[in-house]
């Protein structure tokens, strides 16, 4: 599905060009999970953006489904990051003035993709039901991802793109956080290529990729084994995040009782 090749990118310093990535190849099958590691300045996001569409190469190219990339003009590039990818941030980059809702369906609908049923199921399984109608600054940091991987599939992307996804999380909601993105990238047949710092956390994907000063230098099997059990672990936590939402919607409205002045969802 995916092609790297010979991939090249430099940026210009008050000291001169600065090399960020020195002929990079990769490959990315349909169906395939791939983690994208290295230290600091390897050059990883760097190859993200490339990938999106964001940024052009110096040199090399990219490949979707044989169809040179950047070949296409810039309508081409922003109708590629609008229907070919779905993209998730570790910032999360909701949209503050949008509900949950909202916030899931606006990629899709960007795209001409917006399916009901679909939409049904992310929901369900990311444990969102009870949270809808709420804003992005009325939920924690694992349920703004939550929403964010929901808004990324929610066009059944053929490759999502995910920086860093849980670099902003404790391990336990990291966990929780990755077992639902795995499970939910298989439910929509795409691919997943994730930029992470964790070791732990690419051992769950099926290969991982190590860049070093801006060239690959590794390549392995991942543990295939554990994204096997990602889907049980998923659906488990997104029961238990619906009824702690139930049952947080239940102390709300008792304490609305005794208080007139109900918070309000605020554009940040």
């Amino acid at each position: 599905m995916l092609v790297v090749e010979d991939l090249y990118k430099s940026f210009v310093t008050a000291q001169g060009a600065l090399p960020v990535l020195r002929g990079v190849d990769l490959c990315l099958a349909a169906g395939e999970s791939l983690a994208l590691t290295g230290e600091s300045g390897s050059g990883k996001s760097t190859l993200l953006h490339l990938i999106a569409g964001l940024d052009y190469p110096d040199g090399g190219r990219v490949l979707v489904d044989g169809e040179v990339l950047h070949a296409r003009r810039e309508a081409g590039l922003a109708q590629w990051r609008r229907t070919g990818i779905g993209l998730v941030f570790q910032q999360y980059n909701l949209i503050g003035s949008l509900d949950v809702a909202a916030n899931l369906d606006f990629q899709a609908r960007l795209a001409g993709r917006h399916d009901a049923a679909w939409t049904g199921h992310l929901v369900e399984r990311l444990g969102l039901t009870a949270l809808l109608s709420r804003y992005p600054e009325q939920l924690s940091g694992g349920q703004q991802q939550r929403v964010a991987i929901g808004r990324a599939l929610a066009s059944r992307p053929g490759l999502v793109l995910a920086d860093e996804p849980t670099g902003s999380l404790d391990e336990a909601s990291s966990d929780a956080v990755l077992d639902l993105l795995l499970a939910l990238v298989r439910d929509a047949d795409s691919s997943l290529l994730m930029v992470t710092h964790s070791a732990r956390m690419a051992t769950r994907l099926s290969r991982r990729v190590t860049l070093h000063l801006g060239k690959v230098r590794g390549d392995e099997r991942g543990g295939a084994e554990a994204d096997a059990n990602a889907g049980a672990n998923a659906d488990a936590d997104a029961d238990a995040d619906a009824d702690a939402g139930a049952n947080a919607d239940a102390r709300s409205n008792a304490g609305a009782a005794s208080n007139d002045a109900p918070t309000s969802a605020l554009r940040p």
